[in-house]
């Protein structure tokens, strides 16, 4: 693609309402910046847009001129695909309002809201929708891939909670995808990524959430991990559907519910979610101490939005990252072995690999429902992120998570793959997520809507 950026820079001013950066300007390195520090990337232009005319606008332009366009929402991308090297980055993080109808239990959510835009908005209302667990993650990313979180055991994915959405095309029209209009495109942005439009509204129905809900951590340390997880296994088995667990490989952090003397400590912790009753959540806290008793725990109430952010501080913006996740069926002896044995080679304290349990709600959408990739079954999507905060650190933590990920794939299901979690371009495992015939569908409906693959930075599907 011939990227001829000076070209028209002027007249893209005049047409849009929001700001056009160039790097001749003084908050460049600002909006080019990324979640990701180990990507740097410094694009010809970046459009600022703030209205779906104005990402028509830049769609438009982009295509006229041969730019290759990269979409940014929260910048989250642990691939980089939200950043690009010379061509035109569509910033959509100037529109993030959120409507909310509690009546009817529906939001309407601007595609550069930020998750805690979406939780602040909702739970003035005590309503919620299922989205990730890092507030300063970009809605339109995480939906457009699944999106999952504290809340997909009882109410799905966020795609399975998603009503219609407005949709710029590669031609610079604007339409609606639902049920009713364009469903062959509302089917595929339900887990189709971003391959077919760029998305400046989602409207997303609502459930009754919090606005407490009961929390409970449990850790053990290294030399009992084994133990630890054979009790996770037992404890999950008969979970309530209003409970919901994290399962989580790290160093206990310097934070003000560990004890000092255990900061920095490694192992695994159980982090529990209660949504319904108050008492069920006590009884998986009575079964959790009875099967093993943690090294410390922190069991409390607290507010559904600081559950939605008590990651934020250990996913902050600035650290080197890089991440390798599949799926297994259950935590077997197998599983549990790789885990113990592969934890410990981690060198960043920073490193984690996070379980979570997929089951319930999750599984009773039809696998052809949606274009997710995943299997509809139950499950454990283990993430394996390596940390750094500095860019020489990284190397090893990568190797880490990808000697995690082939030491998993004897256990693992062998089919399907949450394409948010890809860091590389690797089509191979593209046809894993997807399977042949919906991979051939995705195509088909690609090739009706961008038959030029002018989205193409993401988990590709290239126009059939």
């Amino acid at each position: 693609m011939t990227q001829t950026a000076g070209a028209g820079v002027e007249a893209l001013r005049a047409a849009m309402a929001g700001a056009v950066v160039t790097p001749d300007g003084p908050d460049y390195d600002d909006v080019r910046r990324v979640w990701n520090a180990d990507v740097d990337r410094r694009p010809a232009v970046v459009a600022r847009c703030t209205s779906p005319a104005d990402v028509s606008v830049a769609v438009t332009h982009a295509r006229a001129q041969g730019l290759e366009i990269a979409v940014r929402c929260g910048a989250h991308s642990m691939s980089g695909h939200s950043a690009v090297d010379d061509g035109m980055v569509i910033d959509l993080s100037g529109m993030r309002e959120v409507v909310v109808d509690p009546v009817a239990r529906l939001a309407r959510v601007a595609g550069g809201a930020l998750l805690g835009d979406l939780d602040a908005a909702t739970q003035e209302h005590g309503l919620a929708v299922p989205v990730g667990a890092i507030s300063h993650t970009g809605i339109g990313g995480l939906a457009l891939g699944g999106g999952m979180g504290w809340l997909t055991r009882q109410a799905g994915l966020t795609i399975d909670n998603l009503v219609s959405a407005e949709v710029v095309l590669a031609d610079g029209r604007i339409v609606r995808a639902s049920a009713d209009e364009h469903p062959d495109l509302f089917w595929a942005i339900r887990g189709g990524g971003g391959n077919f439009g760029l998305v400046t509204e989602f409207e997303l129905r609502l459930h009754e959430v919090g606005p407490m809900v009961e929390f409970g951590l449990f850790f053990w340390e290294q030399e009992h991990s084994a133990e630890a997880l054979r009790a996770v296994r037992g404890l999950v088995a008969d979970l309530p559907r209003s409970c919901n667990v994290m399962v989580v490989g790290m160093n206990a952090p310097p934070a003000p519910l560990v004890p000092q003397e255990h900061h920095f400590r490694p192992g695994f912790a159980l982090v529990l979610a209660g949504f319904g009753e108050a008492r069920d959540h006590a009884r998986a806290v009575d079964r959790i101490r009875a099967a093993l008793a943690p090294l410390f725990e922190h069991v409390t109430p607290m507010p559904y939005v600081a559950l939605q952010q008590m990651l934020d501080e250990a996913n902050a913006w600035g650290l080197h990252n890089y991440e390798k996740s599949t799926h297994v069926p259950e935590l077997t002896d197998g599983v549990i072995d790789v885990l113990t044995e592969h934890l410990p080679r981690r060198r960043s304290p920073m490193s984690v690999t996070i379980m979570y349990r997929l089951d319930q709600a999750y599984c009773e959408a039809g696998e052809d429902d949606t274009a997710y990739g995943g299997l509809r079954a139950p499950q454990w999507a283990v993430f394996n992120i390596g940390i750094s905060p500095t860019p020489d650190g990284l190397p090893a933590e990568r190797a880490w998570a990808r000697g995690i990920w082939d030491a998993l794939q004897a256990h693992s299901l062998g089919v399907g793959a949450y394409v948010n979690t890809m860091s590389e371009q690797e089509y191979h495992r593209v046809v894993a997520a997807y399977g042949p015939a919906k991979l051939e569908r995705l195509a088909r409906i690609k090739g009706v809507y961008d038959p030029g693959n002018l989205f193409h930075r993401n988990i590709n599907i290239k126009p059939l």
